[in-house]
């Protein structure tokens, strides 16, 4: 007769597989929604040029944009102290759909502060759905692979955001712009008309964005999504345990990661805005190579570079540590940068284009590396992280007003200083001085 055996086969790991493909594709949403806002500056330049809306005031529509992330951040990560992070997510999306109503009325009155009120509140939206994402993702695995899920899932950020300008250019503002001269003999009621032409462009756009953010609210809230119960790496936190009372400035990986945020997003939106300008400007030191939709154009294969580095950054984190390969792209894309300073022609076109594959890894590994050994600080840590997106609403206004007032080459010295912070971050500054052990 067989002998029973007495020992029980362990329980199988849980399978992430299908969560991650959810959320992760959340992430399309960041980049195109993020990217497509981004696109409206010289969009918003247009429609309000009877106004006469100067381009700092165009470029409001940015820092309202990332002002969310600074205001909301903190709430966000209450919010999924409350309601979990599914629940979060599903709130968030419903936000932006609010947003994206909002440039209904907006177009109609032809009221640019509207716009800016619209534009934030998508900002709210988005904020709330990073700051749940991010860490959601980290927590589906183990930590020793957060850096290379959160650069997975970040590549489809890319893809959305390479997706936004050609969005905006091939269903916003599709008709013939009149130029300052030709406005200027219309009649006030021409102008009127010819204004809210021009506006109602934006609203089918963000109507379609609205309905597809109500069904994938729906959807999300309809799908099942784990609880994340008790991990070593990611436990949550227990009434009376002593960890909840530190406070998360005291975590050095946590602080440093925060300025790195704030460095990292200020560059990349920085960049992408700047190399326009400098592309087809022949003033303060321009290349005046290409027109300005021509230069508009090849922003497009900085956000594809990357889209590509992310894919392949997913692939090189199980062979370079995530801290190592920061810190390598940091440095690189610093050069790059420096590159572009010293040289002229399509050679500097080159290489701040190029500029966009070494970002690819840099939000993914800052924000996995700062959040890394926080346990049940780990939806503060990301709420304190996503608060400093707010760089991308000072760091490009910064690189403005330097090209304004100086030339483009000392301007661009503003993204290789840093870049070589980030690279530090990568190589030193992510090193925890404590952990929810310790």
């Amino acid at each position: 007769m067989a002998t029973r055996s007495n020992t029980q086969a362990a329980p199988a790991a849980p399978s992430y597989i299908g969560p991650f493909i959810i959320v992760a594709a959340l992430y399309f949403i960041f980049g195109f929604v993020t990217n497509l806002n981004m696109g409206l500056v010289p969009d918003l330049k247009l429609i309000f040029q009877i106004q006469k809306l100067a381009n700092w005031q165009a470029m409001l529509a940015n820092g309202a944009f990332f002002t969310a992330y600074f205001v909301f951040s903190a709430p966000s990560a209450k919010l999924i102290e409350m309601i979990g992070y599914k629940n979060t997510m599903v709130v968030s999306l419903f936000i932006q759909v609010a947003g994206a109503l909002l440039f209904l009325p907006a177009a109609r009155q032809i009221s640019f502060p509207l716009f800016l009120t619209a534009i934030f509140v998508v900002g709210a939206g988005v904020t709330a759905l990073q700051t749940a994402a991010n860490p959601y993702i980290a927590i589906l695995g183990p930590e020793r692979t957060a850096p290379s899920r959160l650069n997975l899932a970040q590549a489809l950020n890319s893809l959305g955001g390479t997706i936004a300008p050609w969005v905006a250019g091939t269903f916003i503002l599709t008709s013939t712009v009149l130029t300052p001269e030709q406005i200027a003999t219309q009649t006030p009621t021409q102008q009127h008309a010819y204004q809210l032409f021009l506006a109602n462009t934006v609203r089918m756009p963000y109507i379609v964005i609205a309905f597809g953010l109500l069904v994938l609210g729906i959807a999300v809230a309809l799908l099942h999504l784990p609880q994340i119960t008790a991990t070593q790496e990611f436990r949550p936190g227990r009434e009376g345990d002593p960890v909840l009372k530190r406070s998360i400035w005291s975590y050095r990986q946590t602080v440093l990661g925060t300025l790195g945020i704030f460095l990292y997003v200020g560059t990349e939106v920085g960049l992408a805005t700047a190399m326009v300008l400098y592309f087809a400007d022949s003033k303060h030191g321009g290349l005046n190579l290409l027109s300005d939709k021509d230069a508009q154009k090849l922003v497009l294969f900085y956000w594809l570079g990357a889209m590509i580095g992310r894919l392949l950054g997913s692939w090189m984190l199980t062979k370079i540590k995530a801290g190592k390969l920061l810190g390598i792209f940091g440095v690189i894309a610093a050069a790059l940068v420096v590159v572009a300073i010293f040289t002229s022609g399509y050679v500097a076109v080159g290489a701040l284009i190029l500029a966009g594959f070494f970002n690819s890894i840099m939000f993914p590994n800052i924000f996995a590396l700062g959040i890394a050994g926080l346990g049940p600080l780990t939806s503060k840590g990301s709420g304190m992280m996503m608060a400093a997106c707010w760089g991308g609403a000072l760091i490009p206004v910064f690189i403005g007003w330097v090209s304004d007032h100086w030339t483009y080459g000392l301007a661009l010295l503003v993204p290789v200083l840093c870049y070589l912070y980030i690279a530090f971050y990568g190589f030193v500054g992510h090193k925890p001085s404590r952990t929810v052990a310790a």
